[in-house]
């Protein structure tokens, strides 16, 4: 019997932005691997396809409303969360919104916008849930969904790829910080990947062709390409894996 184990069953996992693209299909990797999966995005409603892709495969999902710019909601649906699973053992932290701007335009407005979504909503979520996981004694782990722009810069993404930035950073410093706790924090950074998010990108065919002419393995990344790193560092297989970033782009960092 092999000592590696990508078994998820017994585990109670959140994931924010669930309701569709990178967010839905983590949940339903999890969920497929043995999780109980909670849910969330900013309306319950917009969560019914994920829960019902989760439940017609014998998985279970628990629905639930979160804005993560408020960090009062934060902490209450966490921790319903974990009541309604009986605990919690992995949070994912996936919302997250971006605008491509001009850096000389970006206004106040669109940089709160965007540094509240995808970097002080997801600190606060991981704090909810390092809390949950502290008072109930059991290890945990964390994962944090950073982007390109964590690594390299990509003009008109300033605050977005300032948010991003600073969840990488973040990442390191949680796992640093809560390693004692028996918490490890990892974060995954997608290539280029085709979501309502980034429809805008891929609606340009000149773009395109630009784009995978860079990536080495020569295609874009689809969806199930994340779901394995997901159970990964979601499973006991990664269970000495802390801090890190990994990075799933076709080739793309290695050939720039």
């Amino acid at each position: 019997m092999s000592e590696i184990s990508f078994d998820l069953d017994g585990r109670r996992a959140l994931v924010t932005g669930a309701s569709r693209g990178i967010g839905r299909a983590i949940a339903e990797a999890l969920a497929g691997s043995g999780a109980a999966v909670a849910i969330t995005a900013r309306s319950v409603d917009g969560l019914a396809e994920t829960k019902a892709a989760i439940e017609a495969k014998g998985g279970r999902a628990e629905c639930l409303a979160l804005d993560v710019r408020d960090v009062r909601q934060c902490g209450a649906v966490i921790a319903e969360a974990a009541r309604r699973l009986g605990g919690l053992d992995a949070l994912v932290n996936n919302a997250g919104t971006e605008e491509v701007r001009p850096s000389l335009e970006v206004d106040e407005a669109l940089w709160d916008k965007i540094l509240d979504t995808n970097l002080k909503g997801a600190f606060f979520c991981a704090q909810a849930a390092a809390q949950a996981m502290k008072d109930a004694g059991t290890h945990g782990t964390i994962v944090n969904l950073c982007s390109l722009t964590s690594e390299v810069g990509i003009p008109t993404a300033a605050p977005y790829g300032a948010s991003k930035s600073g969840l990488l950073g973040l990442t390191r410093t949680l796992a640093a910080e809560w390693a004692g706790l028996g918490i490890r924090v990892n974060a995954i950074v997608p290539g280029y990947f085709r979501t309502a998010m980034t429809e805008g990108f891929f609606a340009d065919e000149g773009w395109q062709q630009a784009m995978l002419g860079k990536i080495p393995l020569g295609r874009f990344g689809e969806l199930r390409d994340l779901k394995g790193v997901a159970v990964f560092l979601a499973s006991d297989a990664s269970a000495y894996v802390t801090g890190q970033s990994f990075v799933v782009d076709g080739g793309y960092l290695a050939s720039i």
